[in-house]
């Protein structure tokens, strides 16, 4: 009888990396444009704090839609929307570092945690391997 050839862990990372890669080279570019022009609108005062709010919660139930319309997973389309919020805030969480007097690790890891929190309860997944999920797409796509 023959043996299965030993399987390489690394290649279902790899494969993994690659569809976060593309997952995010996805959504970024569908969270920026509209994501910036509510900001500029709410900066002038074109929006109240609440039309923000409601802008934005509409914009990310979109793109997860228009995820899931596409085949990704309810769950993979929230890590990846909560991180491309994350990345394209980065600018945000830096000046409330500098505000607080933190790191702005600090303040990163608190945003993280957070959105690893509201991912886990709504999908019931241990929260602390959708934070470090979050967490490496943030670190490789936040510079």
């Amino acid at each position: 009888m023959r043996q299965a050839p030993p399987r390489n862990v690394g290649d279902s990372d790899n494969k993994r990396d690659n569809m976060s890669k593309q997952l995010m080279e996805v959504v970024l570019p569908r969270l920026a444009k509209p994501l910036y022009h509510h900001l500029e609108r709410y900066r002038s005062g074109e929006l109240s704090d609440q039309q923000f709010t409601r802008k934005f919660e509409s914009l990310l139930q979109r793109q997860h839609a228009w995820l899931s319309k596409r085949g990704v997973s309810g769950a993979r389309a929230a890590v990846a929307i909560h991180a491309g919020v994350l990345v394209l805030s980065l600018p945000g969480l830096r000046a409330e570092a500098t505000e607080r007097g933190l790191p702005l690790e600090v303040v990163e890891q608190q945003a993280v945690r957070e959105a690893a929190a509201d991912v886990a309860r709504n999908y019931n997944l241990e929260e602390r391997r959708i934070a470090d999920a979050i967490a490496t797409i943030v670190s490789r796509y936040g510079e």
